[in-house]
């Protein structure tokens, strides 16, 4: 009987074709797109990357005008300690080292945070532009009938007539005609500190 059922069974599967089980997939229709070329050449992109450029620009600028007084303090602290030949600084030279040590601090502290605010600033440009482009690469993919949307730094060759790069980049540009280049408040105040 045990046999009888198992017969029934491989038999009756024989039967069903194989396409019922499982179904067929559509042919791959793959379009490429490149990304970094989208992200740095649209028109509200180049702005903001001019923006971010002149911050860090206004950073480093600062860092300078920070650095100069203290690296010059520093020196002649050291050259005073020299002097010493060991001795135990005074309380005027002990004042002057704790007031360096604390201005040192608040410069380092100062270009933490000037940098962090640099990285949220480029991390949120990036997420205007994600959150415009990723609706933006389903519009192009059913326009132009694709079913796969590859990243050109995805693929070793491809075709020019599979690359809707110009698509997207047309396409971004109307959608975002604007990119502000400074994080808002609440980013700044979910950032870890430390970081």
């Amino acid at each position: 009987m045990k046999r009888l059922l198992i017969s029934i069974s491989l038999g009756a599967s024989a039967l069903i074709p194989a396409a019922a089980h499982a179904q067929a997939l559509p042919a791959a229709v793959v379009a490429v797109v490149d990304v970094d070329r989208v992200q740095t050449t649209c028109n509200a992109c180049k702005t903001a990357i001019a923006a971010l450029q002149s911050q860090q620009t206004a950073q480093e600028s600062r860092l300078k005008t920070l650095s100069a007084p203290l690296d010059t303090e520093r020196q002649s602290i050291q050259t005073a300690v020299n002097a010493l030949n060991g001795k135990e600084p005074d309380a005027a030279l002990k004042q002057r080292i704790q007031t360096f040590q604390t201005k040192l601090h608040q410069a380092q502290d100062e270009a933490q945070r000037a940098q962090q605010q640099l990285q949220l600033n480029q991390q949120y440009i990036l997420k205007q532009i994600d959150d415009k482009l990723n609706p933006i690469f389903s519009q192009v993919m059913q326009r132009r009938g694709a079913n796969l949307l590859v990243s050109q730094n995805a693929t070793l060759a491809t075709a020019t007539s599979v690359d809707v790069t110009n698509d997207v980049l047309a396409a971004l540009n109307t959608a975002l005609p604007s990119i502000s280049a400074t994080a808002p408040a609440a980013a700044r105040a979910n950032t870890p500190k430390g970081r």
